[in-house]
């Protein structure tokens, strides 16, 4: 399963006078710092509301200092469950943002064509075709496992000669 995860970001800035600088700078320094590891994230501004519903810029000034609220998007791949999607977001972003605090906000999930393929497979197949795939995958299990045996003796022999 594909996820899509859209993580918050609190980043400060500093030395800014308008709120259009602030996310500039946010926005750049940002991408600095995940920049070239992760050049597949997509920075976004992120949206604030008030307590009251009213919507606000994202960013907060005071003193010439300004934290910025900025929405990181990235596609996390081949996942059992979206926990663990926002899981490996949360850490891939955030060993690239020190000391910057992050919350997951979605966890999409992402249909792929080939498992739409697979599942349309699957359903059309009747009972035959499905014992036939099982006899196939048991026997491929044998010859690995034969083959996996094989191998262990041969690098056996050759460490205890060694050894002497």
């Amino acid at each position: 399963m594909n996820c899509r995860v859209v993580v918050e970001a609190a980043v400060p800035v500093f030395d800014v006078e308008t709120e259009d600088e602030a996310i500039r700078i946010a926005i750049s320094k940002t991408g600095e710092m995940l920049n070239p590891d992760l050049n597949y994230v997509e920075i976004n501004m992120g949206e604030r509301t008030s307590p009251s519903g009213e919507e606000l810029p994202p960013a907060f000034i005071a003193a010439d200092e300004a934290l910025v609220a900025l929405e990181l998007e990235m596609t996390v791949f081949n996942v059992e469950r979206e926990e663990h999607a926002s899981r490996i977001a949360r850490k891939e972003i955030g060993q690239r943002l020190e000391n910057i605090p992050l919350e997951v906000l979605t966890v999409e999930v992402l249909e792929d064509e080939d498992e739409e393929d697979e599942e349309s497979e699957s359903e059309s197949e009747n009972e035959d075709g499905d014992q036939s795939v099982n006899q196939n995958e048991n026997e491929n299990e044998n010859e690995n496992e034969a083959h996996g045996d094989d191998d262990a003796d041969d690098v056996l022999p050759e460490f205890e000669d060694l050894l002497e």
